[in-house]
């Protein structure tokens, strides 16, 4: 099987993209990881596919898997990058796009300097809808990790996320936490774990640990999460800078009930062919 492909990436948050519109794949589990590996792939933190729409009312549809070949709901670096993808490859004119997900539907805006703004809708916060097991929605949930005990908040943006406040983002426990947490079992779908540092009301630091993945430079769903998170405890503002090892994110949210709204780069790095073969 011969694949076109596209290597980006969002922040340092690296993608390999694959036109299913123009050309035929379909990619078994061990592919992926076979792609997705550093050392004899390519390599990359999350696989886009890029599809026909299912419905009338919608541009595109794409999916979304993990390095470790799990598929997920949603991405916001990498729907920034399928946005400039889709453009690039003049599979469309538009510069405003409505993109069929896991997720649902988002909308995705594409500025003239190249960066995209995405609304990656109305934050879930309702435990059953992360999902999160809690008697009761809550600002923060204690939990047990790693013989600890620790304050998250829960936040969904089409994907679940753990947010924990912290000091210094460099000296977090990142791997330490991370890895159990994302594994826990009061998140059911496991779960990204995000660490945030608040700077001031409009800026903040964070590191996320995603879940199939591991840390990542940037993680946009897990920022949008982060300032949901920080927001509703009085932290933030509407507005928010975020830092990330890869770069900043300007994320924007008016409240409960309002979509989260999304800005930042994206790179096109490089152009391939890969040559599947099967087992």
């Amino acid at each position: 099987m011969r694949l076109e492909f596209t290597k980006m990436h969002g922040l340092g948050n690296d993608f390999v993209v694959i036109d299913c519109i123009t050309q035929r794949a379909r990619l078994e589990t061990y592919q992926i990881k076979q792609i997705a590996d550093r050392h004899f792939g390519v390599g990359f933190d999350q696989l886009l596919l890029v599809e026909p729409p299912s419905r009338p009312d919608v541009d595109f549809c794409y999916r979304i898997f993990n390095a470790d070949g799990s598929e997920v709901q949603q991405c916001g670096n990498g729907a920034r990058c399928f946005a400039r993808f889709v453009r690039d490859r003049k599979l469309t004119r538009k510069s405003k796009l409505v993109v069929e997900t896991a997720s649902g539907i988002i909308e995705l805006n594409i500025a003239p300097n190249g960066w995209v703004r995405v609304n990656m809708g109305v934050p879930r916060l309702e435990p059953a809808e992360i999902p999160f097991i809690a008697e009761q929605r809550a600002l923060t949930y204690p939990i047990e990790v790693a013989n600890r005990t620790l304050e998250i908040s829960a936040v969904s943006m089409g994907n679940p996320h753990a947010v924990i406040l912290v000091d210094n983002v460099d000296t977090a426990p990142v791997r330490e936490i991370g890895r159990p947490l994302e594994c826990h079992p009061r998140f059911p779908e496991r779960v990204n774990v995000g660490f945030l540092q608040i700077v001031d009301r409009n800026n903040a630091r964070l590191r996320v640990f995603e879940r199939g993945t591991g840390e990542t430079l940037a993680c946009g769903t897990g920022t949008c999460a982060a300032v949901v998170a920080g927001i509703q405890q009085g932290l933030l503002d509407e507005r928010v800078r975020v830092q990330l090892r890869g770069g900043e994110l300007d994320i924007r949210w008016q409240g409960e009930g309002y979509p989260v709204w999304m800005t930042g780069p994206t790179a096109r790095v490089f152009d391939g062919v890969l040559r599947m073969y099967e087992w």
